[in-house]
């Protein structure tokens, strides 16, 4: 009889390598498409505003002195586990030539603790990002918006627009950036236009995704009926729009206690300006059914994202099964 038998392990003696996944930031690009991760992201906020997930809130590691911080962004989602190291180093493209987000991702089975992924995180945050303005305007937009505009028009923007073209088809894209050049350059590729700050910000749905702690835009930019996905502000201080136009819409959040600290609504709830009963419901009991989203067509609508883990883990998952399924990626024993 061996060690193992006498204990009652039912795990044999000698057991196969426990494989982990690694996978490559191009392994993963080429595994997570939108029509996928967008259902994916959507299924997460939906079971998380039932209380079906765990979440602690993330924690921050601030680094002022590299300009930048880590986050550690734990999760459990219908029976997957995982945690995101990542970052935000907003000059790490001029000081460094790196991107300014970098992220590393664990997936784990939560039955038995072993590890199936370690997986770049970098696109995943991008994309699961991208897709959660995308469910934020198909439950808060007013229907078919014949115009998008991009405040913003790095990374963040690109997936924002392949996910929203997921939802939507035939609308005028118009990109706006402190770089000209980069507006014309996202713009181009999206078959679009150029354009200032006031004319993105009053189209039919406004994506912001900069890093500023100085609003861009303005009260008198928006216009009736317009939905604000609001990406960009993930760090206590930033600050996208003016508080004025949160007065006057209904905001909605991914999470109340991350939104507080570092989302669109933490400087004007800081300041008093913004009341938490100001905050109408986050976007998962609206998924959920449990909270009305849109009720009036010349409603203001702003989407307040800070990132939840449950949406990495979320398509973290996808990845992965893909990647088994197609043999992509390649296996490593970290307990040899």
């Amino acid at each position: 009889m061996t060690n193992d038998e006498r204990r009652g392990d039912p795990r044999p003696a000698k057991t196969a390598p426990l494989a982990t996944k690694v996978l490559t930031q191009s392994q993963v690009r080429s595994l997570l498409d939108m029509e996928r991760v967008v259902p994916a992201v959507e299924e997460a906020f939906v079971a998380h505003g039932r209380g079906e997930t765990q979440m602690p809130v993330k924690v921050y590691l601030d680094l002022r002195r590299y300009a930048g911080d880590f986050r550690a962004m734990p999760a459990y989602f219908d029976g997957s586990a995982g945690v995101k190291w990542v970052n935000s180093h907003p000059l790490n493209p001029e000081r460094h030539g790196l991107p300014a987000v970098l992220g590393m991702l664990i997936l784990s089975d939560p039955a038995t603790a072993r590890q199936l992924a370690v997986m770049d995180a970098t696109y995943l945050t991008a994309a699961r990002t991208g897709a959660a303005a995308a469910v934020a305007a198909r439950r808060l937009a007013n229907p078919g918006p014949r115009s998008i505009g991009f405040v913003g028009c790095g990374v963040q923007a690109r997936t924002m627009l392949a996910a929203l073209r997921v939802v939507y088809d035939g609308f005028e894209v118009v990109a706006a950036d402190r770089s000209e050049q980069a507006a014309r350059g996202f713009a181009e590729e999206a078959g679009g236009r150029a354009g200032s700050v006031e004319q993105a910000a009053g189209c039919d749905i406004v994506c912001t995704a900069t890093p500023s702690r100085i609003p861009v835009v303005l009260r008198d930019m928006v216009r009736p009926g317009t939905h604000i996905n609001a990406m960009g502000a993930d760090a206590p201080g930033k600050q996208e729009l003016e508080a004025a136009i949160l007065l006057d819409a209904r905001v909605v959040v991914d999470d109340f206690e991350q939104a507080g600290h570092s989302g669109e609504v933490n400087v004007p709830l800081e300041q008093g300006v913004l009341e938490p009963d100001g905050i109408h419901a986050t976007l998962g009991a609206i998924c959920a059914g449990l909270k009305e989203g849109r009720t009036q067509r010349d409603q203001i609508t702003v989407f307040d994202s800070t990132g939840l883990a449950v949406q990495d883990v979320a398509i973290a998952r996808v990845a992965y099964e893909l990647a088994v399924e197609r043999g992509v990626g390649f296996d490593v024993d970290f307990q040899s």
